[in-house]
């Protein structure tokens, strides 16, 4: 059961302000505008704590976006990466889910994209993964065609729900319960002011770290049991509406995967680490040049922190497969210095 500990927040109400950037108007990857977010929750309220998230670009149908992967390490299926890689291109949604769910949620975008092209005869869905075989019974594949549609098709603008939602259901970060979280940043690069968002799917070994701070869930939670394996992945989504070709979108997406760092990421070496960057800019006009990607880069920087530390502070204690309880990050809302009982920089 989920546990109930009051409203949980994001990590802005705790009076944690990532950088000195403004967010968007949301502070969320819906802020750019055209990219719509869905979910589909599969939660039995016992074994199964798992599901779809679905990123949705604007302007595939005419002929796809420039994109790049990073990966930070490759312990991870990432189902049409090689041809992002080679082709510089994203043709289909990005959609993220459980380990073992992902090849049939490959088929099921596969689905969605041909009634979108019917004479199509070749298709690249891009679907990534994290291991929530920690609090959901992994092995029952339980995500079918019909959840990936769900979540692709009532995809929406606005707020995106996080924490324990979607792909977030299970996974667990940096000994916490997590989830999914989000987060976005307006800077000015090349004379234009753009905006950057990302969404994360957080489900990594280390230890919280909190503008600096060091927040152990053996201190914070006494008696808790560190949930297990280490590792186990992390997706990130990076979409902008600066005008960077899929060199540059490369270079944004591996400041996506250092900004897991900030938060004490351990980088295991069963973790699955990548980020995928992807511009919605008009094709045709010139790129955002080289020398003025730098603030760019503390965009990407900045969300992709806050978009991970949103995504435990919204992810609630849960008890899932076999007994297992992740427990959620505890704080005082109340407190706005010392959220931890810790002062943050």
């Amino acid at each position: 059961m989920h546990a109930h500990g009051g409203e949980r927040v994001r990590a802005r109400s705790l009076g944690v302000v990532v950088g000195a950037l403004p967010t968007g108007p949301l502070n969320a990857i819906t802020d750019v505008p055209g990219v719509l977010v869905g979910h589909t929750t599969v939660d039995d309220g016992a074994d199964l704590r798992t599901g779809v998230t679905a990123i949705v670009p604007p302007g595939l149908d005419g002929g796809g976006l420039p994109a790049a992967v990073h990966t930070g390490n490759g312990y991870g299926k990432l189902v049409g990466s090689t041809q992002v890689d080679e082709l510089g291109v994203l043709e289909s949604p990005v959609v993220l889910t459980a380990t073992l769910s992902v090849f049939r949620a490959a088929d099921a975008v596969l689905t969605y994209l041909m009634g979108r092209r019917p004479g199509g005869v070749s298709f690249n869905p891009l679907v990534g993964e994290t291991n929530d075989g920690f609090l959901s019974d992994i092995r029952r594949r339980p995500i079918t065609e019909r959840h990936v549609l769900d979540a692709l098709e009532g995809a929406t603008g606005g707020l995106p729900a996080e924490g324990c939602v979607g792909a977030g259901t299970g996974t667990t970060a940096l000994g916490f319960k997590a989830g999914i979280g989000t987060s976005s940043r307006r800077v000015t690069a090349g004379g234009t002011e753009v905006t950057v968002g990302a969404l994360a799917q957080a489900n990594f070994g280390g230890v919280l770290t909190v503008r600096g701070v060091p927040v152990p869930v053996e201190e914070v939670v006494p008696g808790s049991r560190r949930p297990e394996p280490p590792g186990n992945s992390c997706m990130i989504v990076v979409a902008t509406d600066a005008p960077l070709d899929a060199r540059r979108l490369g270079r944004l997406a591996r400041r996506a995967v250092f900004a897991m760092g900030r938060v004490g990421a351990s980088y295991a070496q069963g973790s699955g680490d990548y980020a995928i960057a992807f511009s919605t800019a008009p094709p045709g006009g010139p790129a955002v040049p080289d020398t003025a990607l730098d603030p760019l880069f503390a965009a990407v920087m900045d969300a992709v922190e806050e978009a991970l530390l949103n995504s435990l502070f919204m992810a609630t204690t849960t008890t899932g497969f076999a007994g297992r309880t992740a427990h959620a990050v505890p704080y005082d809302r109340r407190s706005q210095v010392t959220p931890f009982g810790r002062r943050c920089r």
